[in-house]
């Protein structure tokens, strides 16, 4: 297979604009999953696979396939693509250019009038933005690859109050196939899966590195519901000696991590942690010492035992600021996801191609969570690229520059030139 074949770059391009243009909510875009939005998206990019003449299907749980059939059938597929939902008033590009940069590579292989040695599937996946909408991760991929539970389509959507079972039978999809434990896609049928994807942090662009290439995505540890228990009293009346300051005994608490986490950085461990919430209670007012607090706890790396470092100077902490303070923590559930390496063969294959056309990139970790994730912990070789945007992600002001784009599609179009001869 030719190694040469542009990817049509002007038709992702095209799409990007049509779906923002479908989708735009004010400054920014909403594509609710298994909803209008993401229907919506769906059919744009139905049409555009359609007019080049690729196969194209629905799986029973409404992720869209959009295949370029290859000269051996029986091969095991390669996967491109990434999802197509958003957050609310979020950006263009976060999934979608996953999506549109397998297009364009395709698109680019028929132009040519290149028959790749197994078929090339780009896939649209549903729902991969679950945390905006339903309390679940990756259905639309899981749904594909048998791991998703069947008692997880009884979630519900935020907004609708809608359970994940009925909004896809609305959609007209099968949330029987996940029932019964079905898959469509696996190990035994798919080489390897690739997801081009915005970077959603700002590593890239403060170095000047148009990609970068995913080593991992992150498992991590949470707490949802923790609370810090103190004493309410007069804020003028009460000397600091009598005080129990929920508050302060929480601020001491993330204070302390922080500086935990840096040690920990500053010793080579890659990690993140991030108080999202940090609140006193409604019952708090101007005059009163705040006797409840209420934080929400979110550390993740790809490298599990460094999740493992932080709780064990969590659960160091705890103890001692309620002996000083006068508090009580109650630290409730944890919850908390698996970590997913990128596949080394995957990772070797995107290097080698960055590096015969010359595109500068780099190693790096994922800071969040994507479907590349789902496929990787079902056995089926993962990898990632990363393209280099501006203004972070998860806001109408995403934004990511073609050139970089183009960059990706084109390690992209050769990778898929090794691995698919």
């Amino acid at each position: 297979m030719s190694a040469t074949a542009s990817p049509d770059v002007a038709l992702a391009e095209r799409l990007f604009a049509e779906l923002r243009a479908r989708s735009r909510d004010g400054e920014g875009v909403t594509r609710d999953a298994y909803g209008p939005g993401e229907r919506a998206a769906h059919a744009l990019v139905r049409e555009a696979a359609e007019a080049l003449g690729l196969e194209v299907r629905a799986d029973p749980v409404g992720n869209l396939h959009m295949t370029l059939p290859g000269r051996d059938r029986a091969a095991k597929r390669l996967l491109l693509g990434s999802h197509l939902d958003s957050v609310r008033r979020g950006g263009n590009y976060d999934g979608a250019a996953g999506v549109l940069a397998g297009l364009a590579v395709v698109a680019g292989l028929r132009r040519a009038g290149v028959v790749p040695g197994r078929d090339v599937t780009v896939l649209a996946l549903r729902a991969e933005e679950a945390g905006a909408w339903f309390p679940v991760s990756y259905p639309g991929s899981r749904g594909a690859l048998g791991t998703l539970r069947p008692e997880e389509l009884a979630v519900r959507r935020a907004d609708t109050g809608r359970t994940l079972e009925e909004h896809m039978r609305a959609e007209g999809f099968d949330p029987d196939f996940v029932r019964a434990g079905r898959r469509v896609l696996g190990p035994d049928t798919v080489a390897a899966f690739l997801e081009v994807h915005i970077e959603q942090g700002p590593v890239l662009e403060a170095e000047g590195v148009p990609l970068g290439i995913v080593t991992g995505i992150p498992g991590s540890r949470r707490l949802r519901a923790a609370r810090v228990i103190g004493e309410y009293n007069h804020s003028g009346a009460t000397p600091r000696r009598h005080r129990r300051d929920a508050a302060i005994a929480l601020a001491e608490l993330a204070h302390r991590m922080d500086e935990a986490w840096l040690r920990l950085e500053t010793e080579g461990h890659e990690l993140v942690c991030t108080f999202c919430v940090l609140a006193t209670a409604p019952e708090a007012g101007f005059t009163r010492i705040p006797g409840e607090a209420v934080f929400q706890l979110d550390v993740r790396s790809v490298n599990p035992r460094n999740c493992d470092r932080m709780f064990e100077v969590l659960y160091d902490l705890v103890p001692r600021i309620e002996a000083r303070r006068g508090v009580r923590f109650e630290l409730g559930a944890e919850s908390g996801s698996r970590a997913a390496p990128m596949d080394a063969g995957v990772q070797a294959g995107l290097k080698r191609a960055a590096e015969a056309l010359g595109i500068a990139h780099r190693m790096m970790p994922s800071g969040g969570g994507h479907d590349a994730a789902a496929f990787a912990q079902a056995g089926v070789p993962a990898g990632m690229l990363f393209v280099r945007n501006q203004n972070g992600s998860h806001n109408p002001k995403e934004d990511m520059r073609i050139e970089d784009f183009a960059a990706a599609c084109a390690v992209a179009a050769r990778w898929v030139a090794e691995a698919a001869a």
